[in-house]
């Protein structure tokens, strides 16, 4: 007999975003390492792990073939790696909002590759315009801003589910996408005051990145690669 009740459950649950767990496990896993680590290790560290502009911008002048005796490995290792907690914190929270949805939509491969040559993109751009830096860079802001343009591309008008703090309570509450990617953004200007990298530098890496995920949200769309 028929009820009269109607669901909305799938039969299917949704994917697992397998990407954006790996991501976020490989990067704790890291910050725990560094965390326990004395001074001197975790200098040596960033040091192995980081990305060294002036090695990138060597690597840039060889053959395609030859770049991974200059320093291609660091330039996609030093995602993982971050220096503090708070810019740990921040750019997985990011990963977590704006990755999950854009995996699901656009599947695993096309995702991971999005994250990676978004944070590889970024360090290219300081590379370019830092061709002599020493300092070692580490930090997945430009792989998540490249999701974050993604997002945008794909969902421009989605409101996302927040837990704001009103006092001593939470409220959830549907936020409009545009002003979630705008407190991003501040995020992303503090960064560039403070970071290891500052000034117009380190803003154009995370512009860099956030115009790559756009770019690769609009190609998505128009190969009709996007799963409904």
């Amino acid at each position: 007999m028929d009820s009269g009740i109607v669901t909305n459950w799938s039969k299917s649950s949704p994917p697992l975003p397998w990407v954006v767990m790996i991501v976020s496990s490989a990067c704790l896993l890291a910050g725990l390492v560094y965390a326990f680590l004395p001074p001197l290790a975790q200098q040596a560290l960033i040091e192995v792990a980081g990305a060294l502009p002036s090695d990138t911008a060597v690597m840039l002048s060889q053959p395609v073939s030859a770049w991974h005796r200059f320093g291609l490995v660091a330039v996609f290792s030093s995602l993982f790696v971050h220096s503090s907690w708070p810019h740990l914190v921040g750019n997985l929270a990011y990963l977590w909002v704006f990755g999950m949805p854009v995996e699901r939509r656009t599947g695993v491969f096309f995702f991971a590759l999005l994250f990676l040559l978004g944070g590889a993109l970024a360090h290219i751009i300081v590379a370019l315009r830092l061709p002599h830096l020493q300092t070692p860079v580490v930090g997945a802001s430009g792989a998540v801003s490249a999701v974050v343009g993604a997002y945008l591309g794909l969902f421009p008008s989605r409101r996302i589910g927040l837990y704001l703090p009103l006092g001593l309570y939470l409220q959830f509450a549907r936020v409009p996408a545009l002003l979630v990617i705008g407190s991003w953004f501040t995020l992303q200007l503090v960064y560039t005051a403070f970071g290891p990298i500052t000034g117009a530098e380190a803003w154009w890496t995370h512009l860099a990145g956030f115009t790559l995920g756009l770019i690769f949200a609009f190609l998505v769309r128009a190969l009709d690669l996007v799963r409904s």
